[in-house]
């Protein structure tokens, strides 16, 4: 087992806290300032949790440049104002970026109790595999 620090007991939180203000700008109709609160409280809690020297070479690697520079690129947009375009831009930006990490969430997903019965239904099983195939693992 693994011990966690109480930094990324910190981060965990900043980073939910974030995600939780990004869907709440949303929510509000693309509310700027609860956007940009939530990029930076997500930003810095994601570095709490992996350590600035690893989330540095998360986001620099050179197979992920284009999707960290359209990810840092949605959050200056928002932060200038250009709600719309800037959230775009981080939805672009986080699908490149964290696209190898999809076929690992679903499969957890599939052994939660409720929500696993409903992604191994035939239809919805079919579908997410074929999801999983196309965009996910040719990357």
């Amino acid at each position: 087992m693994f011990e966690v620090t109480d930094t990324q007991k910190i981060g965990v939180g900043l980073a939910g806290f974030g995600i939780f203000f990004i869907f709440l700008g949303i929510v509000l109709l693309l509310d700027r300032s609860l956007l940009a609160l939530g990029n930076i409280l997500f930003i810095s809690g994601l570095t709490a949790v992996t350590g600035g020297r690893r989330a540095f070479s998360f986001f620099f690697q050179r197979h992920k440049i284009r999707g960290s520079l359209a990810f840092f690129g949605g959050v200056i947009l928002v932060l200038m104002g250009w709600t719309f375009f800037g959230i775009l831009a981080e939805l672009y930006g986080f699908f490149l970026l964290f696209s190898g990490f999809f076929p690992v969430a679903i499969n957890f997903l599939r052994r939660v109790p409720l929500l696993g019965t409903l992604l191994n239904l035939p239809g919805i099983s079919n579908v997410s595999i074929l999801l999983i195939a196309r965009f996910f693992l040719s990357t």
